[in-house]
């Protein structure tokens, strides 16, 4: 699917997908231990929408070659990931129980061939934004109607690669390359305002020469206008900054960058299970 029109059963719907993806992102961090849930529930949503509506993939044929791929940059964000590609049908859900387990495929930052679906492997910030223009370059140079997404966190924006990237697309005028800025204003060593501020965060995108949309990243309807305004402007890379709550649906989480790399224990877990399945009931009934 790419950009299907969404009615309000839609959009319900998919508000539906990302409270279901968040109870498995808890389960999967209450087992493993260990990860990064503050991230990965704050982008509940704009997976969701990437998955569910936005790119064209196909689960039974994760290897199709008119495929979108998406590249993550900022790989501890796995667990959203892992659980949407797990809600979308590359892999049984089951196995998200075993993230970062001896053995298992799905470690703390995705790896290449693990499991079906993963374009990249990650770990190092900044590497995935130069593999998604590289790829975006392929694209164009073959004259491909397939999009590339790219994923980071704002902290990464520390990272001096990632502007290196962003004026090599801007130069080759990626105009089939969208990517989405995790602006939750937290990183693991506090607020991004205190480690290394990055405002006028448009202005700067603008001053690279990409395209800017900024967005509520956990507003579905905002989300999917968004991508609509990204993907039409042509001669440009577009960029989303989709300010986040780190943490979201999990009230004792949000916001709170002590949370960016610590999984909750199994109570905790369970008082995050009670309050996504409460959001979830309110969800089901339409209050």
């Amino acid at each position: 699917m790419r950009g299907v029109p969404i009615n309000i059963d839609g959009m319900k719907k998919l508000e539906l997908v990302a409270n279901s993806i968040r109870q498995d992102i808890v389960r999967m961090l209450v087992e493993s231990k260990s990860g990064h849930p503050a991230g990965s529930l704050g982008m509940a949503d704009v997976f969701t929408a990437l998955y569910f509506n936005i790119m064209r993939h196909n689960p039974a044929q994760p290897s199709w070659e008119e495929r979108d791929r998406l590249f993550l940059s900022n790989g501890h964000i796995c667990p959203v990931f892992y659980a949407s590609l797990a809600e979308s049908g590359y892999f049984p859900k089951e196995k998200l129980l075993t993230l970062r387990k001896l053995g298992s495929p799905l470690q703390g930052h995705p790896h290449r061939g693990a499991v079906p679906g993963i374009e990249n492997s990650s770990g190092p910030l900044g590497q995935g934004v130069s593999m998604a223009v590289g790829m975006a370059i392929v694209g164009k140079r073959e004259d491909k109607d397939w999009r590339v997404y790219t994923a980071l966190g704002d902290g990464e924006l520390n990272e001096g690669q990632v502007w290196e990237a962003f004026m090599l697309a801007s130069k080759y005028k990626l105009d089939n390359l969208i990517a989405i800025i995790d602006r939750n204003n937290i990183q693991i060593d506090g607020t991004t305002d205190d480690v290394l501020p990055l405002e006028p965060l448009s202005e700067k995108f603008d001053s690279f020469g990409w395209n800017v949309v900024v967005v509520d990243g956990n507003n579905m309807n905002a989300i999917l206008h968004g991508f609509d305004m990204a993907r039409s402007c042509p001669g440009k890379p577009s960029v989303i900054i989709a300010n986040t709550v780190s943490g979201k649906g999990v009230s004792f989480m949000e916001r709170k960058f002590g949370w960016h790399g610590k999984s909750p224990n199994k109570e905790e877990g369970e008082a995050a299970i009670k309050e996504l399945a409460e959001a979830r009931k309110k969800m089901e009934v339409g209050r």
